[in-house]
């Protein structure tokens, strides 16, 4: 699939390795994926990305992936399904750390040791480059770009996906903001 990329399209994939790197992570997630294509200059996907304001939301985005990760990396319509048959995340979670210090359920996080080598791509972060495939293909578009990376980033349930529609960032307001009013008619690719 990946040399269905295109240059801007890898360097996002790229960037995301070494966002993990930065970030002392052991898999690449959907949320290094999110923050290399904020860091990308000059196509589509950046251009949208300006236009919605996530570049300058960048600190409020990595606050609020930081508390999920300090819920166990739940989303928000996980917490509330729970709190629905009355389990109380924020309880639980203060419990855990009381116990075992700040942090305790964030996991994921990088062991301690340093890493050589391959990365693995987490399973959510490889289900947002198959999502890309099937952007792309159903805007009819030869190329997996950028853009395609940032709908199926919206696309995806999950934090990433919870954390873009909290900042104005949901499959419509992308496709807008990549296409204009243009081009309806094009569904979101399933």
């Amino acid at each position: 699939m990946f040399e269905r990329f295109t240059k801007g399209a890898r360097a996002t994939v790229t960037g995301a390795v070494t966002q993990a790197e930065r970030a002392g992570a052991d898999r690449v997630t959907e949320e290094h994926l999110l923050f290399s294509l904020l860091d990308q200059e000059g196509s589509r996907a950046s251009f949208a990305v300006a236009a919605l304001g996530l570049t300058d939301r960048r600190v409020l985005m990595e606050e609020a992936f930081a508390e999920a990760r300090r819920r166990g990396g739940l989303t928000k319509a996980d917490t509330e399904a729970l709190a629905g048959i009355g389990i109380d995340i924020t309880e639980i979670v203060a419990r855990v750390e009381d116990a075992h210090g700040e942090g305790a359920l964030a996991g994921g996080r990088g062991s301690g040791r340093s890493w050589s080598g391959h990365r693995p791509f987490a399973a959510g972060s490889k289900s947002v480059l198959e999502k890309s495939l099937r952007v792309a293909l159903g805007r009819r578009d030869r190329f997996i770009g950028e853009e395609h990376l940032l709908l199926a980033l919206t696309a995806c349930p999950g934090v990433v996906a919870d954390v873009l529609a909290d900042n104005g960032a949901t499959y419509a307001t992308v496709e807008r903001a990549l296409y204009g009013d243009g081009e309806h008619g094009q569904a979101q690719a399933s």
